[in-house]
């Protein structure tokens, strides 16, 4: 990674507005304006490149400790700086599940280690994952990693019971449990969405029903605790209803959508290609356009990849067999930008709320989803929006390949990446 004492980045788009310059100095922005002056300065020319805040993704999977032939901590935070990224999330379900504050603290000190981002450990809600018994919820908060996230995604804490106990007992300390909405009796044996592709396929079907019960029943929770509920990847024009009502009532529940949802059909399941298996499964096209239009108006607070990264094994093989789940990092902003700015759905300076506010603010991260202005962190990302290209995976910083938009063209390109003032993206390469 290169370090400069000073960095001037000339006439760049502020959130997709009027040209000005950023002068970074050490970690921090020092100023932000037209005509500032270059001396002693490494000046990136950045006219028609527009200047985000560093994107927060709230729901990455980095795999270690347990399955680093899929990712690891440091593969993964590489991915994550290619993609416009200065902070992730990293999800519990490693091996060991990241259940105990030694667990947690081992990611977040990999992280530390990696340079490329911020990695905030999310804590299990139950043990080993297994929806029975609360994990070390308030350890894990007190240790160096200072969780407040909790969520057992991959499985849903479907027991309400335990559940609303482990809403209790985050409120204590201003946390959030993030639930994975999946009722497991209604998704048995489900291999994609159920409707009318599902029928003709002869396919498992996966109904809306299963993800929409699980969030009207844990939002009504959230109210009765007083506490605070994330939706992980709502998939359903159902479930913006249930939280457009929620939020309605003044309710502490907020959600979040992946790119593939915003993008990808269940139509593309008729290939067999598993590529396309995820969870939740690809949904109608009609799901596709409720989840843009909440996403535009708010309902849907944050865009987070989900970022699942599987070895070829456990991709290329058939569609019964095949692990679910996509690799995301490096995709996610261009897939935004196509399903969101481009069809004029959102503006940049909507995209930064979605993609680096709000998803920090959800969590409480230190340092990050901050304005570009004089004396904040310096956690910046430089977009090219004018860039088209096809998907090259073999080009991916990210240990895995299976990502659903190999050889699809999708607009804009990361060029640089800044975490506190150093460059971790350069040109579009990793520094």
């Amino acid at each position: 990674m290169t370090a400069h004492t000073k960095t001037l980045i000339r006439g760049a788009r502020l959130l997709g507005g009027e040209p000005q310059d950023v002068l970074i100095d050490g970690e921090t922005v020092a100023a932000v304006g037209t005509g500032l002056d270059a001396e002693g300065a490494q000046v990136i020319e950045a006219e028609g490149l527009v200047l985000l805040p560093g994107l927060v993704d709230l729901h990455t999977h980095l795999r270690e400790p347990g399955r680093e032939d899929s990712e690891t901590v440091l593969t993964g935070t590489r991915a994550a700086a290619s993609g416009g990224y200065t902070a992730v999330h990293a999800m519990a379900n490693t091996f060991p599940v990241a259940d105990t504050a030694g667990v947690v603290e081992q990611v977040w000190r990999l992280g530390k280690e990696s340079g490329y981002c911020d990695v905030q450990p999310i804590g299990a809600v139950t043990v080993g994952l297994e929806g029975k018994h609360l994990a070390e919820l308030g350890a894990m908060h007190d240790s160096a990693a200072n969780v407040r996230v909790f969520s057992d995604d991959g499985k849903c804490v479907d027991d309400a019971v335990i559940m609303r106990r482990a809403l209790e007992y985050v409120k204590a300390f201003d946390g959030v449990v993030a639930q994975h909405a999946q009722e497991p009796r209604l998704t048995e044996g489900a291999q994609m969405n159920e409707g009318v592709v599902s029928a003709e396929l002869g396919l498992g079907g996966w109904p809306a029903v299963a993800e929409e019960s699980i969030i009207a029943r844990d939002v009504l929770l959230a109210a009765h605790v007083g506490s605070r509920v994330h939706i992980c990847h709502l998939s359903t024009a159902g479930s913006v209803e249930i939280v457009r009502w929620a939020k309605s009532k003044g309710w502490n529940v907020t959600a979040e959508v992946t790119p593939h949802h915003l993008l990808l059909t269940d139509e593309l399941v008729r290939t067999y290609n598993p590529v396309y298996k995820v969870n939740p499964p690809l949904r109608t096209e009609a799901d596709v356009r409720a989840l843009r239009a909440a996403l535009a108006d708010g309902t849907i607070d944050c865009v987070a990849t989900d970022h699942a990264p599987h070895p070829h094994e456990d991709k290329d093989c058939e569609w019964p067999a095949a692990a679910m789940g996509m690799v995301g990092l490096e995709t996610a902003l261009s897939v935004v930008q196509q399903t969101m700015v481009d069809t004029g759905l959102l503006d940049w300076a909507g995209v930064a709320d979605r993609m680096s506010f709000r998803p920090a603010a959800i969590s409480g991260i230190a340092g990050q989803g901050r304005p570009v202005a004089e004396g904040e962190p310096a956690n910046l990302t430089l977009v090219d929006p004018a860039y088209r290209g096809d998907v090259d995976p073999a080009g991916f910083a990210s240990r895995s390949r299976n990502t659903p938009y190999e050889g699809r063209e999708l607009p804009g390109r990361v060029t640089h990446t800044f975490l506190r003032g150093r460059a971790t993206v350069v040109d579009g390469k990793l520094a």
